[in-house]
């Protein structure tokens, strides 16, 4: 049996204005940790909602990041919204938002006035370019940020156009920076009583993940090229995918020890000291020869028996799978990483828990995401004191809002 005190972040209140997925996926972690996570939207609701009138497969993104929270709608436009929402700050740990800078500042619940109101409030701000700077008040979305960053000019092959990545890559870096940033502060208010801004900039979190494109900019005063699948600094060979005869593999050599299981999977041991392959420098030197060898051998087996072939020799090995195969993938069905839930507004769908593993800790029960304006009466009665007949009358006046 589950106890509430078994749970990481038991105890600790979360206030979530996130939108989209940065801020939101934040608030997920927190909330499958144990946290008291309550998601206040605005009275039309957050973007991500209103896909689910496009398809109920565009509803998904929502449901996934929204478990486990509570919802408020909460017009913060209107002065009775601001003052509840300082209302719940005195009660809160944490704020987490991603709007852009100086929004909430306008609308009175910036940082300066709430930590003022509650100076053990922890304020996580994620924004793409940061609260400070030249670039400040530029529009930031994933596509930009992965544009402005230079993620898109080392993604694709050389011969082609930057291409943004598949998934919302800046958008989920940035949102994993800012549950560290919250969590840091959480554990330094234990010794100091007090919170802080945590601030967190796109364009800053990702780009230690180019670490190995930026060689050719340290190595030659040059821009990093387009790699295609090979290694984002030419340092290791082989590195790519190679075609197979169902698909694709991924095959990636480290260290000697890897190339040599490589070429007895492959059943050409004379390889592994051969002139032109008898290190990663020659390798690289050779890096088309390479991978031409390996295609050779991939091009006329299937994905299974490559992968199992270099499984036998220790090889880092993968099949290029779709979206399809991975969310039927029986590793994570099994780990609980994936598992389907019936939603009550978009039917069956299939949803994911928190990727962080606290061995011992217990792991809160999945609970859907919540319709829009769900828990208002239930919110601003365990916090404010409120009683049904003035939540009514807030509905009535617009201060809140159903779905």
């Amino acid at each position: 049996m589950k106890h509430q005190e078994d749970f990481p972040l038991t105890g600790v209140v979360v206030l979530d204005l996130g939108q989209v997925y940065q801020a939101p996926y934040a608030g997920f972690l927190l909330a499958q940790a144990g946290a008291t996570v309550i998601k206040v939207e605005p009275p039309r609701g957050e973007p991500v909602r209103h896909r689910a009138l496009i398809s109920r497969g565009n509803a998904v993104p929502f449901a996934m990041l929204n478990a486990n929270k509570r919802n408020m709608s909460l017009n913060l436009k209107a002065p009775e919204g601001v003052e509840i929402l300082k209302g719940l700050v005195k009660k809160a740990d944490i704020l987490i938002e991603n709007y852009a800078p100086g929004t909430l500042d306008r609308l009175g619940v910036g940082f300066d006035v709430l930590s003022e109101i509650n100076p053990r409030l922890i304020y996580g701000s994620a924004t793409g370019y940061g609260l400070t700077g030249p670039d400040r008040d530029n529009l930031a979305m994933d596509l930009t940020i992965q544009a402005i960053s230079g993620i898109m000019s080392v993604t694709g092959f050389a011969e082609g156009p930057p291409v943004k990545t598949g998934p919302a890559l800046t958008d989920f870096l940035s949102g994993m920076h800012l549950l560290s940033g919250v969590l840091a502060a959480l554990y330094e208010r234990e010794k100091t009583g007090r919170g802080r801004l945590v601030e967190i900039a796109m364009v800053e979190a990702v780009y230690p993940a180019m670490a190995s494109n930026l060689a050719e900019v340290f190595n030659r005063h040059a821009a990093a090229p387009r790699t295609g699948n090979r290694h984002g600094g030419l340092a290791e060979a082989p590195y790519n995918v190679y075609a197979a005869a169902d698909g694709f593999v991924a095959i990636i050599s480290v260290n000697e020890t890897h190339w040599v299981g490589l070429t007895q999977a492959m059943g050409r041991p004379e390889l592994a000291d051969a002139d032109g392959f008898q290190n990663v420098r020659a390798r690289v030197a050779n890096i088309d020869e390479v991978d031409r060898l390996v295609e050779d051998w991939t091009s006329a087996l299937t994905r299974e028996q490559i992968v199992a072939a270099c499984r036998i020799h220790r090889v880092p090995c993968a099949p290029v799978r779709d979206l399809l195969e991975v969310t039927q993938d029986a590793h994570l069905h099994a780990r609980g990483m994936l598992c389907e839930v019936e939603h009550p507004e978009y039917g069956p769908i299939l949803v994911h828990r928190s990727p962080l593993n606290l061995r011992g800790a217990a792991v809160p029960d999945y609970e859907v995401s919540a319709r829009l304006g769900q828990h208002n009466l239930e919110v601003l009665e365990e916090f404010l004191g409120f009683d049904e007949q003035r939540v009514e009358a807030l509905l009535a006046s617009g201060v809140l809002a159903h779905g």
